[in-house]
C-alpha cells in the first residue's frame, strides 16, 4: 500500500515520476512552487504526450500566504476563420472532425499560462533555461514509454496514423513503441531551447508562432498568425463556495469548475456522516447528476451565458438541488457525455504557496497533427464545439467547453488543500470523492486517493453511460447501489477509466502532504 508522503516545507505531485522529479527539484533548490509547475509542466509534456502537450490549453489556481487564490485562464481561442458557414464548405454541418488539420482550431493557451503564473513569482523568477532544462533533456535524449502511453497508442492508433505528422513523431519504424523502448523529440527538444532563449512570446508573435501558423494553414486547419497574436492568458476571480469543511475554489467557465463545486456543495447540505458508506457513494452520485443537469444547460464561454457562473452556485441554488436528491433511489439518467483526457498537479513550496495545475490537448493527442519544424502537436479541444445554435456554438474568438478543472480548498484549521484529476467529465466526480474522503471524513490523503472509485457516463476511453465502479470495491456497497437502481458496470481496479487523481496539503504550520494514483505513472513528493 503506498502511503501519504509527508513533509516539513514543500510538497510535489505528478501522474509521471519525471514531472514530479523536475518540480521537486526546483522545490529543494529554493524555488518558488509556480517555478516548480512551469519546470514539471515542461517535463510532462515531453514524458507523458498521450495525455498532454505544449499545443494544448492549461488553468491554474494558485494561493500565497495572506492572499485570496487566484486563476490563471490559459485557453485558447477559436480561430478568427471558425465559423459553422465556414466548416459547412469544408463539409461539416452536424459535428466537428476529432482529428487531423480541421480539428486544429483553438489557439495553445498553455504556454501562455506558463508566462502568466511566473509573471506572480515575488521578486522575478529563474531564467526559462533553468526551469525548462530538464524537458530539453529528456526530449533530446529520449524517454522510456510509459505502458499508459503505448497501450493508449495502440487503442487510438486507427484514427491517428494518417493524420500529418503523427506517425513520425510517435511510431518508432511505423509501430507502437513498446513499453520501456525509447522515444526521442528532438524536434520538440529544439523548440524548448528556442522557448528558453526567445521567450515564451515566441510561441505567439515570433518565429515559432510564423512556423506553425504556415504548417497549420497547410494542414486545413483555420487558424492563423493573427490568432496567435492576439491571445493572452490572463489572471481570473475563481468560483468558490462555503461549505462546512471551508471554502472551496475551482475555475470559471468554459470549464466545468462550476459543475465540480456544485456537486460538494449539494452534498455538503445532504448530511452524510460517515464515508464509504451507501450514503456517501449514492449522495455523490445524484448531486453529480444535479450538477451536471445545470451544467449541460448553461455552461459555455462566460460571455455567452445567460448570467453568471457563480450565481449557480449561491446558496438558494445549492439547497434546491440537494432538495432534488433522493437519498433512497437512483434518479434516471443518462446525458449527453464531454470526452476528454489531461493530467493535473500539484505543489507547495516552503514560503507557503501552493499550487493547482491542469494541462490537455483534449483527446488522446489531440489532433494527432503534428509540426513536423517543430514536434508540436495541436490540441482538439474545438471539437467540442458544437455547429448547431446554443451557449456552446462555434464562433471566432469564442472559447470552447473545457473538462479541465483545477481544484483547491482553504480548510477551516488552516490547511490549503490543492487536488485533481484527469479524466474527462469523471474529473469532477473523481475531485468529489477525493475531496470527501479527505476534508469531509478524514481518511488519510493517500487512501482518498488510492481507494476504489465510481464513475457515471461516458468518459474518455469510454461508450456507455452506466455507474462504473471498480471492481475492488466492497461488494455489499455495491449491491445496496443497485438495490437503489443504479445501472452498475465492473470496471478492472485502479482502472485509468476512474481518473489520475492526486493531492497536496499544505499545513497552517507548514508541514505538507502529498499523494500520487497507483492508476498512473507518477509519484508524490515531500520534504
Amino acid at each position: 500500500m503506498i502511503e501519504t508522503a509527508f513533509g516539513l516545507r514543500s510538497a510535489f505531485t505528478a501522474p509521471h515520476r519525471l514531472a514530479t522529479k523536475a518540480g521537486a527539484d526546483v522545490l529543494e533548490s529554493g524555488g518558488s512552487a509556480i517555478e516548480a509547475m512551469v519546470a514539471a509542466a515542461a517535463t510532462i509534456a515531453v514524458v507523458y504526450p498521450h495525455m498532454n502537450g505544449i499545443g494544448g490549453d492549461g488553468f491554474w489556481l494558485i494561493k500565497r500566504p495572506g492572499q485570496a487564490p487566484v486563476g490563471v485562464f490559459a485557453c485558447g481561442q477559436a480561430a478568427g476563420l471558425a465559423t459553422p458557414e465556414w466548416y459547412a464548405d469544408q463539409g461539416f454541418t452536424m459535428a466537428l472532425p476529432s482529428r487531423g488539420g480541421l480539428a486544429a482550431l483553438t489557439v495553445p493557451g498553455t504556454i501562455g499560462g506558463w508566462g502568466r503564473a511566473l509573471s506572480l513569482v515575488e521578486g522575478g523568477h529563474r531564467p526559462l533555461a533553468e526551469l525548462l532544462a530538464p524537458a530539453i533533456r529528456y526530449a533530446r535524449d529520449g524517454i522510456a514509454v510509459t505502458r499508459n502511453q503505448s497501450a493508449t497508442t495502440r487503442e487510438k492508433l486507427d484514427g491517428l496514423a494518417d493524420v500529418p505528422g503523427f506517425a513520425e513523431a510517435f511510431l518508432v519504424s511505423g509501430k507502437v513503441p513498446e513499453t520501456g523502448s525509447p522515444l526521442r523529440q528532438t524536434m520538440l527538444a529544439e523548440t524548448l531551447a528556442r522557448l528558453a532563449e526567445a521567450g515564451l512570446e515566441d510561441f505567439y508573435s515570433g518565429d515559432l508562432a510564423a512556423t506553425h501558423a504556415a504548417f497549420l494553414e497547410r494542414a486545413g486547419s483555420p487558424l492563423r498568425a493573427a490568432d496567435f497574436a492576439d491571445y493572452a492568458a490572463r489572471q481570473v476571480t475563481p468560483l468558490t463556495i462555503q461549505t462546512r469543511q471551508g471554502q472551496l475554489y475551482n475555475m470559471i467557465p468554459p470549464t466545468q469548475g462550476m459543475a465540480a463545486l456544485g456537486i460538494l456543495g449539494t452534498f455538503d447540505r445532504l448530511g452524510v456522516e460517515k464515508g464509504e458508506t451507501f450514503a456517501h457513494w449514492h449522495g455523490l452520485v445524484e448531486s453529480t447528476k444535479q450538477a451536471f443537469i445545470t451544467r449541460n444547460s448553461e455552461l459555455g464561454d462566460e460571455r455567452m451565458m445567460r448570467q453568471p457562473a457563480q450565481e449557480f452556485l449561491t446558496d438558494a441554488e445549492l439547497d434546491r438541488m440537494a432538495g432534488e436528491v433522493d437519498m433512497t433511489r437512483a434518479a434516471p439518467w443518462p446525458h449527453d457525455p464531454v470526452p476528454g483526457d489531461t493530467i493535473w498537479m500539484g505543489a507547495a513550496d516552503a514560503d507557503g504557496t501552493v499550487v493547482s495545475f491542469i494541462q490537455s490537448v483534449f483527446w488522446e493527442f489531440g489532433s494527432g497533427l503534428t509540426c513536423p519544424e517543430t514536434g508540436v502537436f495541436f490540441q482538439n479541444r474545438g471539437a467540442g464545439f458544437s455547429l448547431k445554435p446554443g451557449p456552446n456554438q462555434l464562433a471566432p474568438g469564442k472559447h470552447p467547453f473545457h473538462t479541465l478543472i483545477p481544484g483547491m480548498a482553504e480548510l477551516n484549521d488552516g490547511r490549503v488543500f490543492s487536488y485533481g484529476t484527469m479524466g474527462g467529465e469523471g474529473q469532477p466526480q473523481t475531485q468529489a470523492a477525493v475531496f470527501s474522503r479527505y476534508a469531509m471524513f478524514g481518511q488519510p490523503l493517500q487512501q482518498a486517493v488510492s481507494a476504489p472509485r465510481w464513475l457515471l457516463g461516458k468518459t474518455w476511453g469510454d461508450s456507455t453511460d452506466s455507474l462504473k465502479i471498480e471492481a475492488n470495491a466492497d461488494p455489499a456497497l455495491v449491491q445496496s447501489l443497485r438495490d437503489a437502481g443504479h445501472d452498475i458496470e465492473l470496471l478492472d481496479p485502479f482502472s485509468s477509466l476512474a481518473g489520475h487523481a492526486g493531492g497536496v496539503v499544505r499545513h497552517a504550520d507548514g508541514r505538507t502532504e502529498a499523494a500520487s494514483d497507483p492508476r498512473s505513472d507518477g509519484v508524490s513528493f515531500a520534504e
